[in-house]
């Protein structure tokens, strides 16, 4: 038996002209302005699903610092991010 996939539909968009006019001059070759918003949203949906992870992790790392007591300086960080990227200078440096 095949399953079928239903779809949705997104609401139409009221804009500008202008800004129709540059998402289609933006298009690739053979690219819609369907799937142009499409991509849009898709991505835009995943960097807020991404920030939204950082900040649970954040708030997460501040409440286990507070429980614990155990805190990095911001000197400590800024010398680790230091060393971090005096290595990476070095490995493309090297090649």
């Amino acid at each position: 038996m095949k399953t079928v996939t239903k779809t949705s539909t997104i609401p139409p968009l009221r804009v500008k002209e202008e800004v129709r006019a540059a998402a289609e001059a933006a298009l690739m070759e053979g690219e819609t302005l369907s799937g142009f918003v499409l991509e849009a949203i898709q991505f835009n949906i995943q960097r807020r699903t991404m920030q939204q992870e950082f900040v649970a992790r954040g708030l997460a790392a501040r409440d286990e610092a507070r429980r614990t007591g155990k805190y990095v300086s911001a000197d400590e960080v800024l010398a680790g991010l230091d060393k971090t990227l005096a290595r990476s200078r070095k490995t493309v440096a090297g090649k």
